[in-house]
């Protein structure tokens, strides 16, 4: 698994964290993705690495902002992944 924390400027409440969300899930194949506007990025977690230009296109049609992102190993922990 692979955890893609993405920096994203312009969400502003939960509605922008929803639809980040849900731009992600359809545009992606995800097991997870919980956005936060008040951290400004969106957490990603996927059986294979995200495509930085796709997630770039993605979110500029959103309105928002793509920053940048990291890539890392996802962990499974006891409430969820890591």
């Amino acid at each position: 698994m692979v955890k893609t924390t993405v920096k994203i400027d312009g969400m502003r409440c939960g509605m922008c964290e929803a639809h980040m969300n849900d731009t992600v899930r359809k545009k992606f194949t995800v097991k997870s993705v919980k956005s936060s506007f008040k951290n400004a990025e969106s957490v990603i977690i996927s059986e294979e690495p995200i495509d930085e230009e796709m997630l770039k296109a993605a979110i500029a049609e959103t309105g928002y902002e793509y920053k940048n992102m990291t890539s890392c190993e996802a962990k499974k922990g006891l409430f969820g992944w890591k």
